[in-house]
């Protein structure tokens, strides 16, 4: 018998779906210069025709991607935190209680996070520049709350920006750990809070 046409919808979207997450995980690991799309075809276990005929190229595919790795709802939660009138200790308490919590409950925020780490590299390839991870967002909010700490005493001293550097790479570590590895042991906000935090 065959399909209706509403089946054959899902049936599309179902399989755009898949692409598309097992993508966001491939280019988090590989970096979209990384990336080909006859490699990314086998990893998700498809021929690589299936991928154009639901996306023109690789760059669309990734501009897709890049729509549901966007970080928008994130910074303005984050900015908002950064202006709500409580200790800067508490603003980094529960910045990195949501995103271990994130990480350990959901597999695409880990990607997001890996997928966005991998682009703020990739737009210095060769490193000469030693501030190109400071153009994030994230990065420039959470470094506002580390100054702010530091101001009350409650922060390693140093540069704000290099400190959520810091704090920063070990959540990708971690999001990494959570992507790519069987076994792993979380890391405890205590533990991720060390980076900043004075003892």
């Amino acid at each position: 018998m065959p399909k209706s046409k509403e089946r054959c919808r899902e049936i599309r979207e179902e399989m755009r779906n898949t692409i598309l997450k097992k993508s966001m995980l491939y280019f988090a690991k590989n970096g979209f210069a990384g990336t080909k799309i006859s490699d990314l075809a086998k990893h998700i276990g498809i021929g690589q025709g299936t991928i154009y005929v639901y996306f023109e190229s690789k760059e669309e595919l990734f501009q897709e991607i890049l729509k549901i790795a966007d970080y928008t709802k994130e910074l303005k939660q984050l900015k908002i935190l950064v202006h709500t009138p409580i200790t800067a200790k508490k603003k980094l308490r529960r910045l990195s209680k949501t995103v271990m919590e994130r990480l350990q409950e959901d597999e695409m925020f880990a990607a997001m996070i890996a997928l966005n780490t991998q682009m703020l590299l990739e737009q210095d390839k060769d490193c000469s520049s030693s501030d190109t991870a400071y153009q994030s967002e994230m990065y420039k909010y959470t470094a506002k709350i580390i100054e702010q700490g530091q101001k009350e005493g409650t922060m390693v001293e140093g540069s704000g920006t290099k400190l959520a550097d810091y704090y920063w790479g070990v959540i990708y570590l971690y999001s990494l750990k959570r992507l790519f590895t069987t076994e792993y042991e979380m890391i405890s906000i205590e533990d991720l809070e060390r980076t900043v935090i004075k003892g």
